[in-house]
């Protein structure tokens, strides 16, 4: 049975929690511990650096999403403002970024269940796992938005909490807490500030830049609530205190609880080695614990906005019309199944090809982000001047000294890109990843232009649905 296409059925609530639970991956969990082992203290300027990339980003993207609220986001923007063959390299680059990212984050999942129950194996649990969400993103859009809401709900507690006790504990007033290693003299006293030299805050960079994917799934769950506008002005606006606080304040509170060369750090993980400085009894797992949040909260949202992706590109023509169906609850089932069925191919590849093929998807998937965030620099360079010339009403958002700080953004992303370049260690190195990144991304800008040239354009329903973006994904409330 087909709907009227998706439902605004993401409360306000929802929409908040979708938009604080995004910037916090689990990779701000599991990966801290080599940023902080790489640069020292000076990993906050990493984290501070890249959180002013993501801001910049974010403020760019919510410009354009609160003039047209659209499940397709940034890609229908470059669809527009860049040209069909963006619209589409970008959309299907983002859907197959998020794909590889489901079938990383159910195996890091059933790790941690596998832990707690191991009479059932771990690839069980990975299926367990990815077979509940995948029910949970059938039912409606409400069910989703429900769990994201508990799953980020669980995050944002826990980092609150660990932030007070921590800084209790750094100004020595946390009741029964004998750390005698806690201080913000830990910033300085190890080797300095910069241990390793300036050089280690872009290689920190390097470290902590994927770990900030997922701020812009709030502007593709604003097409289905109740109103798209506000969720998007409203995300947009307070993504600075987000990374701010649960970023830049956790680390801050780790490197000041543990000096940052403490060999626990590296064996234990951040989180936990700090945790465990202070005391806390089962520190371990109720890291493991709050990571499994993180995890299934990231696997929810990963199926969700690759599903969303995949529905804005088949109402574009650029996808199988199917994707573009809806049930009558507003839920894209072809789209939400296809997503799923590459996600347990990839968990496959992971368990049978770890080194090869699933090494070869998530090394050509990790530049993603970067070129994400660059095409959403160029989109927003051309779309302000088409809102200005169609509806400047819409423009609720501004982009803060346009056009010169969309130019400095996108000349540091090419910066960064360039200096993943010159990593040349392991097999997951920055110039590997950039390099087979550009190869799958080189690959789907020629089918892009190859399909424009075949269908001279686009198809008269194509066009339709392009020029009816808003009314097309301009949600049916009900």
């Amino acid at each position: 049975m087909t709907g009227n296409g998706l439902h605004a059925g993401l409360k306000n609530r929802h929409l908040s929690m979708i938009a604080i639970g995004g910037v916090i991956g689990a990779g701000l969990f599991v990966g801290s511990s080599s940023g902080i082992a790489t640069a020292g203290p000076g990993i906050l300027l990493s984290y501070a650096l890249v959180g002013t990339l993501v801001v910049l980003v974010m403020r760019m993207l919510g410009e354009m999403s609160a003039a047209n609220p659209t499940s397709g986001s940034f890609s229908a923007h470059a669809d527009r403002a860049l040209g069909r063959w963006a619209g589409f390299s970008i959309g299907w680059l983002y859907w197959f970024f998020w794909v590889v990212v489901l079938a990383v984050e159910a195996t890091a999942g059933a790790k941690i269940l596998e832990g707690w129950i191991p009479a059932v194996p771990q690839w069980g649990w990975a299926l367990i796992v990815m077979v509940v969400l995948t029910a949970t993103n059938l039912v409606s859009v409400g069910s989703y938005g429900e769990f994201e809401f508990w799953f980020a709900g669980i995050k944002v507690v826990a980092i609150g909490a660990f932030i007070v006790v921590g800084l209790l504990a750094v100004l020595g007033v946390l009741p029964g807490a004998h750390s005698d290693k806690a201080g913000f003299s830990n910033l300085t006293d190890h080797g300095g500030f910069l241990p390793h030299g300036p050089g280690a805050i872009l290689t920190g960079v390097l470290l902590v830049v994927f770990s900030f994917m997922g701020s812009e799934i709030a502007t593709l769950a604003a097409g289905e609530s109740e109103n798209p506008q506000r969720a998007v002005t409203k995300s947009t606006n307070s993504i600075i205190w987000r990374i701010g606080v649960f970023y830049l304040g956790s680390i801050l509170i780790v490197v000041a609880l543990l000096p940052w060369n403490d060999p626990s750090i590296k064996e234990k993980g951040s989180y936990v080695a700090a945790l465990d400085s202070l005391g806390i009894a089962h520190a371990g797992e109720i890291m493991n614990f709050i990571v499994l949040t993180s995890v299934l909260s990231c696997l929810n949202s990963g199926l969700y906005t690759a599903s969303r992706m995949a529905f804005s590109l088949g109402q574009r023509g650029d996808a199988p019309k199917a994707f573009a169906r809806t049930t009558s609850r507003g839920v894209p089932m072809a789209a939400i199944v296809a997503s799923v069925v590459f996600g347990f191919v990839a968990v496959f590849f992971n368990y049978r090809f770890p080194d090869s093929v699933f090494l070869f998807l998530v090394n050509s998937s990790g530049a993603v982000a970067l070129f994400v965030w660059l095409v959403i620099c160029f989109s927003q360079l051309r779309m302000r001047k088409i809102i200005q010339a169609e509806a400047p009403e819409k423009l609720v958002v501004k982009m803060w000294l346009y056009p010169y700080l969309t130019w400095a953004t996108a000349g540091l992303i090419v910066f960064v890109l360039g200096y993943m370049l010159t990593d040349t260690e392991g097999e997951s190195s920055g110039r590997t990843t950039v390099l087979l990144s550009l190869l799958v991304a080189a690959v789907v800008v020629a089918v892009a232009v190859v399909k424009q040239k075949v269908t001279g354009g686009r198809t008269a329903e194509a066009t339709a649905a392009a020029e009816s973006a808003e009314s097309a994904d301009k949600v049916s409330v009900g």
